[in-house]
């Protein structure tokens, strides 16, 4: 079966304690081990989706960013109760 970028990076936040992050290639490489790289380009896709529906936050330097514009490495956190 056949994991999605989406489902890997839930998976892998709800397996952090509250306000952990994970970086996107962990859940590259849960998705593609060896050939991880090449997933990058999907599971940006889904992160900036995510981020867009409001299910997690994108951060830079521990700040919240928007999913467009994003230059450099980022992380992905979950989102916490408003």
């Amino acid at each position: 079966m056949k994991i999605e970028p989406r489902d890997a990076i839930l998976k892998l936040l709800s397996e952090r304690s509250a306000g952990k992050t994970i970086c996107p290639s962990e859940a590259a490489r849960a998705i593609g081990g060896e050939d991880w790289r090449d997933i990058m380009p999907t599971v940006h896709a889904a992160a900036r989706a995510l981020a867009e529906e409001g299910i997690v936050e994108l951060r830079q330097g521990g700040e919240r960013v928007g999913s467009e514009g994003i230059v450099g490495p980022y992380r992905i956190a979950g989102r916490g109760p408003d």
